[in-house]
């Protein structure tokens, strides 16, 4: 959809999850109905884009080879709630809003030096330190300055629960093994979103947010890669896939329209394996009833998350109380890094299975306890067609 108000401005909506939140915003007038869709617009709404990943084995070997343990862990979280340009794009001028991050909780927590817990990879002041050696930005972790803060951090639940904002998933099952993190650059840094396989006639594809993979009307992210069963002490249990084919809905490359932030994308094999294969698939469906209930997973990584364990959130869902979209709501606190994870019902908790009806795409900026997520009709079916082909 387009935006009557730019983003940067505190429009109410932003798509993505790209750094801090724009607060305090208004919630914008209730939009009316709309008009009847016509076959052109339907054929454009139902049109795919696709990008080329990878031509040959080389352009695959690079993009495993680019993800060192010290570039995993020094990417940003692709955020819900800001860093959109005005260009239309989501990724605005990150060097500099990742040093407003670090001002503002120097001036919080005082001196950011060493020893002050806020691990901002050598910053002494500004942003000096935001910056590798090796040229690879990194990302300040404000854990110790949560904690300062008082920021309460997530509990971790033994068994599931019908109900709730954000809690570790401690039960196993598919769920721990389908979904993973992704990497991937775009404007030239390093970002984190979340992504699940699933079942596909190729064996080869996941399902994740279209702002995940590409930059709204902007450049199509580069590096990308999948790490299923993502995990603290063994981030590639189950290998590292790169992708070779990736596919957007066209509302979304043109317009950057969140009613259509979804993304497909078709992996090359890891060690002669198809990621099916190796951590198995979740079932997808489309044109599924609206509400009911909904199990929302993936890998938050602004505190008080950390990006090394799975999360889960689970409520009823409920339409969209602004009428800005056909998106869902779901009670959840997740935050940035959650991007693309799935939203599953049906779904059982002993077995970890379930049947993926949406994805974490977007939060109002006065209301962080409510993700939305796109209804996956028509559009995402034909999305999912030409990449389980792929």
């Amino acid at each position: 959809m387009t935006l009557s108000t730019p983003l940067l401005a505190a429009a109410p909506l932003v798509a993505g999850l790209l750094g801090p939140a724009l607060v305090g915003a208004a919630p914008g007038p209730q939009q009316a109905d709309r008009p009847a869709v016509s076959p052109v617009d339907t054929a454009k709404r139902s049109e795919v884009v696709e990008h080329t990943a990878a031509r040959s084995p080389a352009d695959l070997q690079r993009v495993i080879d680019y993800w060192t343990p010290e570039r995993m862990a020094a990417a940003l979280p692709i955020n819900l709630l800001d860093l959109v340009s005005e260009s239309g794009g989501l990724v605005g001028d990150l060097t500099g809003e990742v040093g407003k991050i670090a001002g503002d909780v120097q001036e919080l927590t005082g001196s950011a030096g060493p020893g002050d817990g806020l691990g901002l990879g050598g910053l002494t002041g500004g942003a000096s330190g935001l910056t590798g050696k090796a040229g690879v930005r990194t990302a300040p972790d404000l854990s110790g300055a949560a904690a300062k803060l008082g920021v309460p951090r997530h509990q971790a639940a033994t068994r599931p629960q019908a109900t709730t904002l954000g809690s570790r998933w401690m039960t196993g099952g598919a769920v721990a093994r389908t979904t993973g993190r992704v990497f991937l650059t775009l404007a030239g840094t390093d970002f984190v979103c979340s992504a699940s396989t699933i079942k596909s006639a190729n064996r080869d594809v996941v399902v994740t947010a279209g702002h995940c993979v590409k930059d709204g009307t902007g450049e199509w992210a580069a590096n990308w890669t999948f790490v299923p069963g993502y995990g603290l002490g063994n981030a590639q249990p189950h290998g590292q896939y790169a992708a070779r084919r990736m596919f957007v809905a066209g509302p979304w490359s043109r317009e950057g329209d969140d009613d259509y932030d979804i993304a497909m994308v078709a992996l090359a094999p890891w060690r002669g394996k198809h990621v099916a294969d190796v951590v198995g698939t979740q079932d997808i469906a489309f044109n599924a009833p609206r509400g009911g209930q909904a199990f929302g997973f993936g890998y938050p990584a602004d505190p008080p998350y950390d990006g090394e364990h799975l999360v889960y959130c689970a409520g009823r869902l409920r339409d969209d109380p602004h009428g800005q979209t056909r998106d869902q709501g779901l009670g959840c606190d997740m935050t940035a890094g959650s991007s693309g994870g799935p939203w599953m019902s049906t779904f059982d908790p002993v077995t970890g299975r379930g049947t993926i009806t949406s994805l974490s795409s977007f939060k109002y900026s006065d209301d962080q306890r409510t993700m939305y997520g796109p209804y996956l009709g028509d559009a995402a079916k034909t999305l999912y067609a030409t990449a389980q082909r792929a």
